[in-house]
């Protein structure tokens, strides 16, 4: 397949090129410029698939996140699961890191796109979050309190077949009684998780909001925090001394506060919501400006907050940190990708060919992401308008 770009953007911070063609041979980027023979499809602007490093496809932005857990089954969920994976697709989302699911219901959905029989991104599946009991997220989670019950949990992640593995560091925001500002999981019990993990070569994300928290996960070697949003200046340099990705996840609490009178949700997620929301741009801005990684991740499927809307986490970046269109689109592709670790993510020779073409330019607006005409993953139309 050739196709034709009026304007191309790689995923990386590199000036986009123009009128060239994008050669794709075996599912993957073969070359990049003036391409021998006829295109096949042509664009005003080409860039990478969308990468959302953090999401849940069980989740369907309900009101009541907690509610529709305990109100339907498994078997209910993995529905709801195949319809969020073929609408994140089509809209553009070709890879996913799925941090935190009912069971083995997100290591069964990539394995269901994978060979086919399920329309979906490219996915990176958790399994089941570890956490303290009764902690945060404990009604989707693996609950453990000590170190070698961590130890356990993240084998039997391994052995469900799980890509990566998420802790949960702090309180959040839709558990009842959990303050987003209170440590959870400690320390030592995290360091035995990461410890284990990486001895099976899995990546780790912590789920941490609260400046100790965050901290202690950092201690502790996660390769990313999930959220980070009351960090510090003593964080941001353990960011930058271990080379952590920070995940802001913005949409969450941004979608919760548009829709805190009319959306009928739990009075304690709004206040929570609403008293992060207050502080937590100023915080990431100040990371994102020292040097932490940024990689976009929306935490999709929390309250209002769409599989199908990731671009509305690059659009709060560009208002709320000070982004420029390329700065977001390459914390959502080239750093998403780079930390999920999918390969994906850019458009350089030998990666997977996972490309949106689009109408008009992302230099004016990441709005331009929002309805790409053709989705490419690994090499092969998956979506055409």
């Amino acid at each position: 397949m050739i196709v034709r770009c009026g304007v191309f953007y790689d995923g990386t911070l590199e000036k986009p090129r123009e009128n060239v063609d994008l050669r794709i041979e075996n599912g993957t980027v073969a070359t990049i410029g003036p391409a021998e023979g006829d295109y096949d499809l042509s664009a005003a602007c080409v860039t990478p698939g969308l990468v959302n490093a953090h999401a849940h496809f069980e989740l369907n932005a309900t009101n009541d996140t907690v509610a529709e857990i305990t109100g339907t089954t498994l078997s209910q969920r993995m529905l709801i699961c195949v319809e969020n994976a073929r609408k994140a697709l089509r809209a553009g989302v070709t890879t996913v890191r799925d941090v935190g699911c009912s069971g083995s219901l997100s290591i069964d959905l990539r394995d269901a796109v994978d060979s086919g029989r399920v329309e979906g991104p490219r996915i990176r599946a958790a399994g089941s979050a570890l956490c303290m009991t009764g902690g945060h997220g404990h009604w989707i989670g693996r609950e453990v309190d000590n170190p070698w019950e961590a130890r356990k949990a993240v084998r039997e992640q391994l052995a469900k077949g799980a890509d990566c593995i998420k802790l949960i560091a702090t309180g959040g925001v839709l558990t009842k009684g959990a303050v987003p500002g209170q440590p959870q999981l400690s320390e030592e019990e995290m360091h035995a998780a990461i410890v284990e993990a990486r001895t099976h070569g899995m990546r780790v994300a912590a789920h941490a909001i609260g400046t100790e928290g965050i901290k202690n996960a950092l201690r502790a070697g996660v390769t990313s925090i999930e959220h980070g949003h009351l960090l510090d200046d003593e964080a941001i340099g353990l960011f930058k001394e271990r080379g952590a990705y920070l995940v802001p996840t913005l949409s969450a609490p941004a979608c919760i506060i548009d829709h805190a009178s009319d959306g009928g949700q739990p009075e304690f997620v709004v206040r929570k919501a609403v008293a992060l929301g207050e502080i937590l741009a100023g915080n990431i801005r100040k990371a994102w400006r020292a040097g932490v990684k940024l990689a976009g991740g929306s935490d999709a499927g929390t309250p209002f907050n769409f599989h199908e809307e990731y671009v509305r986490e690059l659009e709060l970046m560009c208002r709320q940190l000070g982004m420029s269109p390329q700065e977001a689109l390459h914390a959502a592709t080239a750093v998403a990708g780079e930390l999920v670790g999918a390969g994906t993510g850019t458009l350089t020779p030998g990666a997977p060919a996972d490309a949106l073409l689009l109408t008009r330019d992302v230099a004016g607006g990441v709005q331009a992401l929002r309805e790409p005409q053709t989705v490419i993953k690994a090499g092969a139309i998956a979506f055409a308008r």
